[in-house]
C-alpha cells in the first residue's frame, strides 16, 4: 500500500515529537501531513479538511488525545475516521478506556519507523475493509427493496467480493512494506577511544545490533533520529559534548526521556556516580571494563527492555479482542441484513398471495404472516444492536422525532398477551390519547417489550400485569407485577449480564436502562415486600 496519497494529521503538544513523527511518515513515503498542537486545534482542522488517518499523543493540554478520540467518535461526519493513539501509558484501565471509545490502534513509546509503518498499514487496511462492508450492506439493502429474492444473493456476493479485495490488498501491502527481520535489541556505544568501541562491539555483536559513535554530538543525532537505539552505553570524558551533557539533553527530549543509559567510564568517584544516576542512568560501570561482568549487566537489563516491548504486544492483543467482538457484531448487523431483508420481502409477498386464496388448510395464512413478522423482527433486532453499540461507545446521536406512545404500548401489550396465554396472565393496559414523547420508536418498542416480558415472566400464573401510561409535563410509564426482585439483586438489576431469572442473559434490563437514558429519560425500580409487588417506572421527555 502506497502512503503517497494518504492525508495524515499528527497531533502532539511537543514540536520535536511532531517533527519526529512527520520525518518517520515521510521516510515511509507519506507526502500529505498536517500538524496540530492539541486536540482542540486538531478537531478544528478535522472539521474543515479531509484526512485519512490521525496520529494523536495521549497527554496534551487544552484537549487530550482521549478527549479528541471521544469528540471524533461522537461526530456524525468524523465518527469512522481512523485514529492511532501514541502513548507511554502502563495502566491497562486507561488503555481499555481508549479501546472502549473506538481507538483504531495503539502505539507504545518509544517506537521505530518500521513499527509505525506496520500500524499505519494495518489501520488503513481495516478502514478500507469496513468501508467496503458498509457499501456492500447499503447496496444489498437497495437491491432488496427492488427485488427481495435477488437482494440476498447480491449481499452474499458483495460480502465475498469485499473479503477477496481486502485479502488482495493485505497481500499487496505485505509485499510492499519490507519487514525488519532482525529483532535483536540495538545498543549504541559512545566513546572517543576506538579501542573501547571495538571491545564493546566484540562483546555484544552476537546478541545485539551494535552501533558506534565517537562523540556526543553524533550520539545525540542518532538517539533523536527516527531509528533510536534500545540501550545507550555512554562514556563520560569526551571532547566537546561529554557524557553528562549528552544524558541531560536526552532526558529533555520527548523521544529519549525514557532511553536506558548505562555509563561506562573511568570516573570512579562517588560524586561522578551520583551525578550520572541523578541524570536517570540505570547503571554506572567503571573502567577498566570486565567484559563478562558488562555482558551480564547488559543482558539483565535487556530483559526489562524486552518486557517494555511486550507491553505493545499486550495492548495489541487487548485491541485485537475488542476488534473481534466488533467484527462479529458488524457481521451480524451488516452481512445478515441483506439476506434477512430478502427473506422478509419474500414472506410479505407470500402472505399477500395467500390472502387471495379462498381455500387453505387452517392456520396457513396466519403462518405466512408470522414468518413475515418474525423476519422483520429479526431485522429490527439487528438495527437495535447497532444502536446499542453506538450508545455503549459514545457514538449515538439522539433523535427528536415525535413518537405516539399510546398505540406503541397497546401493540406491545397485545403481543405480550398472546405470548403468555399459557400462564393465564392478564395484561391491564391503560393509555392516554395524545401522550407523545420524542426519540426513536424502535428503541422505545424494545424498552417496553423487554420490561413487559420480564414482568410477565416474574408474575405468578393467573395474575395481572399493569402497563400504564400517565400523561403530564413529564410522561410516565409504569410496568407492575406481583412478586419482588431478590433484595441482593435490586441495586444491580440494570447492570450488564446481571439477571434475576434462571437462564437469563442479563441484557434485557441493562439495554432498557441504556436506551431510556439515551432518549433523555430515566428508569427506576421499586420493590414493595409487604405488598409483594415490583414496579418499574420510566419517565420520558415531552415534545
Amino acid at each position: 500500500m502506497s502512503l503517497g496519497a494518504i492525508r495524515f494529521l499528527v497531533v502532539d503538544d511537543m514540536e520535536v515529537m511532531r517533527k519526529l513523527t512527520v520525518d518517520q511518515l515521510r521516510a515511509l513515503g507519506a507526502l500529505h501531513i498536517e500538524q496540530a498542537q492539541d486536540g482542540q486545534a486538531a478537531l478544528k482542522l478535522l472539521r474543515s479538511q479531509h484526512f485519512d488517518l490521525v496520529l494523536a499523543d495521549w497527554n496534551m493540554p487544552v484537549m487530550s488525545g482521549i478527549d479528541l478520540l471521544k469528540a471524533v467518535r461522537a461526530d456524525a461526519h468524523l465518527g469512522s475516521l481512523p485514529i492511532i493513539m501514541v502513548t507511554a501509558e502502563s495502566q491497562h484501565g486507561r488503555v481499555q478506556e481508549a479501546i472502549a471509545n473506538g481507538v483504531s490502534d495503539l502505539l507504545v513509546k518509544p517506537y521505530t519507523t518500521t513499527r509505525l509503518g506496520d500500524k499505519v498499514i494495518k489501520v488503513l487496511q481495516r478502514s478500507e475493509r469496513l468501508k467496503a462492508a458498509v457499501r456492500a450492506a447499503a447496496e444489498a439493502e437497495q437491491q432488496a427493496a427492488r427485488d427481495a429474492a435477488a437482494a440476498a444473493i447480491a449481499a452474499a456476493e458483495a460480502a465475498e467480493a469485499a473479503a477477496s479485495a481486502a485479502a488482495a490488498a493485505a497481500a499487496a501491502a505485505a509485499a510492499e512494506l519490507e519487514p525488519d527481520l532482525d529483532t535483536r535489541l540495538s545498543i549504541l556505544a559512545v566513546d572517543d577511544t576506538p579501542d573501547n568501541l571495538r571491545l564493546i562491539s566484540r562483546i555484544f555483536e552476537d546478541n545485539f545490533k551494535v552501533r558506534l559513535a565517537h562523540n556526543g554530538e553524533k550520539a545525540l543525532a542518532i538517539c533523536t533520529s527516527i531509528t533510536p537505539p534500545d540501550l545507550l552505553l555512554l562514556d563520560v570524558m569526551m571532547p566537546g559534548m561529554d557524557g553528562f551533557e549528552l544524558a541531560r539533553q536526552l532526558r529533555a527530549h520527548p523521544n529519549c526521556e525514557h532511553l536506558p543509559i548505562i555509563f561506562v567510564t573511568a570516573m570512579d568517584d562517588v560524586a561522578a556516580q551520583r551525578r550520572g544516576l541523578s541524570l536517570g542512568a540505570v547503571d554506572y560501570i567503571t573502567k577498566p571494563i570486565d567484559p563478562d561482568l558488562l555482558k551480564l549487566r547488559v543482558q539483565n537489563f535487556a530483559r526489562w527492555i524486552h518486557r517494555q516491548k511486550e507491553r505493545q504486544g499486550e495492548y495489541d492483543e487487548m485491541l485485537a479482542q475488542a476488534r473481534l467482538r466488533e467484527d462479529i457484531d458488524r457481521m451480524l448487523r451488516h452481512d445478515l441484513r441483506g439476506p434477512l431483508a430478502g427473506v422478509a420481502g419474500l414472506a410479505d409477498r407470500l402472505a399477500e398471495q395467500l390472502s387471495d386464496v379462498a381455500q387453505l388448510p387452517p392456520g396457513q395464512k396466519e403462518l405466512a404472516k408470522l414468518i413475515a413478522r418474525s423476519s422483520n423482527d429479526a431485522l429490527d433486532s439487528i438495527t437495535l444492536s447497532a444502536e446499542l453499540f453506538k450508545i455503549e461507545t459514545g457514538r449515538y446521536t439522539r433523535r427528536s422525532t415525535p413518537v405516539a406512545l399510546a398505540p406503541l404500548l397497546a401493540q406491545v401489550a397485545a403481543l405480550a398477551q398472546a405470548s403468555f396465554t399459557s400462564k393465564d396472565i392478564r395484561i391491564e393496559c391503560e393509555t392516554a390519547v395524545g401522550a407523545d414523547t420524542v426519540g426513536d420508536a424502535l428503541l422505545y418498542n424494545a424498552v417496553f417489550h423487554n420490561l413487559l416480558k420480564n414482568a410477565c415472566e416474574a408474575a405468578p400464573p393467573f395474575s395481572a400485569v399493569q402497563l400504564w401510561l400517565l400523561p403530564g409535563a413529564i410522561l410516565t410509564v409504569v410496568v407492575a407485577n406481583q412478586g419482588v426482585v431478590a433484595p441482593a439483586m435490586r441495586h444491580r438489576l440494570f447492570t450488564k449480564y446481571v439477571t434475576n431469572k434462571s437462564g437469563g442473559s442479563g441484557l434485557g434490563t441493562y439495554s432498557a436502562k441504556l436506551l431510556v437514558e439515551a432518549q433523555g429519560g430515566r428508569i427506576v425500580l421499586d420493590c414493595d415486600d409487604a405488598l409483594d409487588r415490583t414496579v418499574v417506572t420510566v419517565t420520558l421527555p415531552t415534545p
